[in-house]
């Protein structure tokens, strides 16, 4: 057979593969050489296809390696807030402790308190066996044991229903006609001090609905009032209270200490944000759309001449302060990434390591007045230099390069509790103080205005203030409305606390 007028390589790619073993001894060597030219050219291509394929291979299985590894840790962030049981970060995985053997106390409730002295006295006769019926009228009394008991005066039968006349006159002084105020209730309002305050109580201490506060007021005090009455009352009492809620906010700014939160909040839907700043005396609520440094600033200034304890997120970064960093959050976010990944165990290493500084740094600042003042800075210089050697970690893999990087972020606020006596390493009254807003999230879902959601923020402000001040909410808000219908202004809380002292002192 003898090759045709066409291209060898184009008779080669046709013909090869039907040659025989005696037609390909009787071909010349030059069509032989093409032939092996042209299988050596497919065989390099063929080889190369494989690399670039393999290659190809390799970049989307490690592209997918990273996605999954990203997708992880999306999950660990979305999830690390989230406690899952009531033990304390810091003392999680920690080995357990030898308890002592202490000695045996009385049942739960054994210790109550003393019952107050009786305010009437109630006889209840025996004049029949309570077994059997028989007559005991005429048989003597052996025993007259005594007990006290406590009880709340029953439901009225119906509410109380008053005609409001007001008398007006002519003022000389103003130029004016004038008329008197009812101190029973609000300007042109037809529920009474009393009923709006238990209202008010139900809806922010108690956190229940408004179905559920109409359904209670209708059932048990028979008073008839709608959902959308109750929220205008709310928006109402919101706005005479401004005063006293940015009262409570100067008196946060003057503090030594300020623990800063925030949760989301719904109005018709739509995703704001419940943001908390309280010390141990004072609670302030702000709602708002955003959940930058913005709110931070209009809060507390640029400045704050105390220290801020906050969960690290990067709102409050811009604001100038002294900063301690929730290391419950910072625990809980290590070890998420430690039970993810159980394949590294430089995750748990770096886990135990810092919380050895973090219990070290507790340790030392019980320590603090036994130890000369030198010492202590020493002491502290110390843990710091623990902490940074601990950061410089040497080759460290993917993913605990990554929780380095976010520890190394909060390296200046996590021995802030040690250097500031009185100063928490956690941010749990923080998330104590929110949690009224969450339930109350829970409940209601949200607002349904702007107007309801900030008079939701300043009744709870309010609220909480006094419970941390251990004043009644209750008789303040009563006090405060009674000043407000006769002068025109609210009663701040200062001026409440001058007014119990004053009563104090004159009933002594």
């Amino acid at each position: 057979m003898k090759p045709s007028a066409r291209p060898a390589t184009e008779w080669i790619v046709e013909q090869v593969l039907g040659f025989t073993e005696a037609q390909l001894a009787n071909l010349p060597k030059s069509q032989l050489l093409q032939m092996l030219l042209w299988t050596r050219e497919q065989l390099v291509e063929e080889r190369h296809g494989h690399q670039a394929a393999e290659a190809r291979l390799q970049e989307t299985l490690a592209q997918q390696a990273r996605e999954r590894q990203q997708a992880m840790q999306r999950e660990i962030h979305r999830t690390v807030n989230q406690p899952s049981s009531k033990k304390p970060e810091w003392d999680k995985g920690a080995p357990a402790r030898r308890k002592r053997r202490r000695k045996r106390r009385g049942r739960p409730g054994a210790g109550n308190r003393a019952k107050p002295e009786p305010d009437v006295r109630y006889e209840n006769p025996l004049l029949e066996c309570p077994r059997c019926g028989t007559n005991l009228s005429d048989r003597p009394v052996l025993q007259t044991p005594s007990r006290i008991v406590e009880d709340i005066a029953p439901p009225p039968a119906k509410t109380v229903v008053s005609q409001e006349v007001q008398q007006r006159k002519w003022c000389p002084r103003c130029q004016r006609i004038v008329s008197s105020q009812s101190p029973r209730a609000l300007p042109k309002s037809d529920i009474g001090l009393h009923a709006s305050v238990l209202i008010v109580y139900l809806w922010v201490v108690l956190s229940i609905s408004l179905p559920g506060i109409v359904a209670y007021l209708r059932t048990y005090f028979r008073l008839v009032v709608s959902t959308a009455g109750i929220s205008r009352m709310m928006i109402r009492i919101g706005a005479i209270l401004e005063p006293v809620h940015e009262e409570i906010r100067q008196d946060l700014k003057e503090g030594a200490m300020i623990f800063a939160d925030e949760t989301g909040w719904r109005i018709r839907g739509v995703l704001w944000w419940l943001w908390i700043f309280a010390n141990p005396r004072s609670a302030y609520y702000w709602p708002d759309r955003q959940r930058g440094s913005p709110v931070v600033e209009k809060i507390l200034g640029t400045v704050f001449s105390g220290v801020l304890i906050t969960d690290a997120w990067c709102a409050y970064q811009d604001i100038l302060c002294i900063k301690q960093t929730c290391m419950a959050h910072i625990f809980r976010k290590v070890r998420k990434f430690r039970d993810t990944y159980p394949q590294y165990g430089s995750l748990l290493s770096f886990y135990r390591r810092l919380r050895r500084i973090v219990e070290d740094g507790e340790r030392l600042k019980k320590r603090r007045r036994e130890l000369d003042a030198e010492v202590f800075q020493r002491r502290v210089n110390r843990l710091e230099d623990r902490l940074e050697s601990l950061l410089a970690w040497r080759n460290p893999n993917a993913v605990l390069k990554t929780v380095i990087d976010k520890v190394r972020r909060q390296k200046d606020y996590i021995l802030t509790f040690v250097r500031f006596e009185g100063v928490p390493k956690t941010n749990n009254f923080g998330e104590y103080i929110i949690k009224r807003g969450i339930l109350k999230r829970k409940v209601s879902g949200g607002s349904t205005s702007a107007q309801g959601a900030m008079a939701y923020a300043r009744l709870q402000s309010v609220a909480m203030t006094c419970h941390l001040r251990g004043l009644s909410f209750r008789d303040y808000l009563l006090q405060c409305l009674k000043h407000s219908i006769k002068t025109g202004n609210a009663l701040l809380l200062a001026e409440y606390q001058q007014l119990i002292t004053q009563t104090e002192k004159e009933a002594a």
